[in-house]
C-alpha cells in the first residue's frame, strides 16, 4: 500500500447497539471512491492533523486527565494509516479520551459526540 491510508472504522453508540462500519480509503492526499466514510474530505483533514500524534504519540510526561463521563460510545479503528499498521480504540471516558475523539471526529460519522474539534 505503500504511503496509502486504509481504515476501518467501527463506531458502537452504547452497550448492545448495533454497530456502525465505515471505510477510508486515500491515496496522493485525496479520498478514494471506496470510501463510507460520510464527510471523507474531513476525516481525511483530520487524520492529516492529529493522526501521526495519536496513532503514533511520542512518550512523554503523563497527562492529567479530568474524570468527566462524555458517553458511552467507543470506536475502533483498524488498518493502515500513511503506509504504517494502526489499531486504536476511542471512548469518550475521561477528558484526554473525549479530546482524542474530538480530534479525530470526522472518521466517526453521525453518532453522539462524533463531531467536534479540539
Amino acid at each position: 500500500m505503500g504511503s496509502g491510508t486504509d481504515l476501518s472504522i467501527t463506531v458502537t453508540p452504547s452497550v448492545g447497539a448495533q454497530p456502525h462500519t465505515y471505510r477510508l480509503v486515500a491515496a496522493n492526499g485525496a479520498p478514494g471512491p471506496e470510501s463510507t466514510v460520510p464527510a471523507p474530505g474531513a476525516a481525511l483533514a483530520a487524520l492529516d492533523r492529529f493522526g501521526e500524534g495519536i496513532f503514533f504519540p511520542v512518550p512523554g510526561l503523563p497527562q492529567q486527565c479530568k474524570d468527566v463521563y462524555g458517553g458511552p460510545e467507543v470506536a475502533v479503528v483498524a488498518g493502515v494509516f500513511k503506509g504504517r499498521a494502526v489499531k486504536a480504540t476511542f471512548k469518550r471516558t475521561d477528558s484526554c479520551q473525549i479530546a482524542r475523539w474530538q480530534a479525530l471526529a470526522p472518521l466517526f460519522g453521525a453518532v453522539a459526540g462524533g463531531t467536534g474539534a479540539v
